[in-house]
């Protein structure tokens, strides 16, 4: 079986409109039709793109649980196109997680729960949200499938090689960064471009990673959406405006690049267990 070597993929650079989800909604809606018209077909909107950043205490007045009449409204509108949309998950009362629904052909085909919370400089998820526990991998097309890590999943070098293990096509990266959240001297601006350039060049695995642009009360968010190839090379970077980024990715520029630089092959799952035994 021969399959398609070609995938067009999309970041979406949008602001979010806090606790408005309504507002929200719409502007997904007229961001997938137009996603639609350039014949995209992986879709990635930014961390918690349905509801803004600094939620605090209302993170349960915009929770939804998957059966919310809005995310079957998105997943009908995304048609064939795969589409990673942020949410608050409500699981069960009091239970949220900061999430991604991936949606297609008109259902929740996925979800994905944020591994790892952040409780350092201006970040505070932990204080409202649940540790998810498990990885999530979705397949798009037969011969295409992806993985999606958010934000501070990525700055878990663990994480990321966990979730590379199965060997995904791309790994979806949706983030929410502001300039100087984590402190004055750490540039997120820079070291966000450092690491997913690092990732994909290791693993031969194109990063889709989807931020913001905006401002929310003292907060803000920078851009800088791009899609990376499997070699490390940009394929495609926003400008410092809301926008649509496309590239396309091709099956076979990333199997030269595993076969060049076989991390995968060569991950030694079992002695990398053995070396962590005893470490929490």
């Amino acid at each position: 079986m021969h399959y398609q070597d070609k995938l067009q993929v999309a970041a979406v650079q949008i602001n979010a409109t806090l606790g408005d989800l309504n507002a929200n909604l719409e502007r997904h809606l007229a961001v997938i039709a137009e996603a639609a018209d350039h014949g995209v077909e992986l879709l990635v909107f930014p961390e918690l793109s349905l509801t803004g950043y600094g939620l605090g205490r209302s993170v349960m007045q915009v929770a939804m649980p998957l059966e919310d009449s809005r995310l079957a409204t998105l997943a009908r509108a995304c048609g064939d196109m795969q589409t990673v949309v942020g949410f608050v998950e409500e699981a069960s009362p009091g239970e949220y997680y900061n999430a991604l629904a991936i949606l297609q052909h008109g259902e929740i085909t996925a979800v994905h729960r944020k591994l790892n919370l952040p409780t350092y400089g201006g970040l505070e998820e932990g204080k409202w949200f649940t540790h998810g526990n498990e990885l999530t991998l979705a397949e798009i097309r037969p011969g295409w499938s992806c993985t999606q890590l958010i934000c501070a999943d990525l700055w878990n070098p663990a994480l990321v090689h966990a979730a590379l293990l199965p060997r995904p096509t791309i790994l979806c990266a949706p983030i929410n960064s502001a300039s100087g959240i984590v402190s004055g001297d750490f540039s997120n601006e820079q070291n966000w471009l450092l690491n997913v350039r690092f990732y994909a060049m290791t693993y031969g695995t194109p990063v889709i990673m989807a931020n913001r642009f905006g401002n929310e009360g003292q907060n803000h968010f920078w851009g800088g959406s791009c899609i990376v190839g499997p070699s490390g090379k940009l394929l495609a970077e926003a400008e410092d405006s809301e926008m649509l980024v496309t590239a396309e990715l091709s099956r076979t520029d990333i199997a030269k690049a595993r076969f060049e630089l076989p991390t995968h092959r060569d991950a030694d799952t079992p002695l990398i267990r053995e070396l962590m035994a005893g470490y929490r």
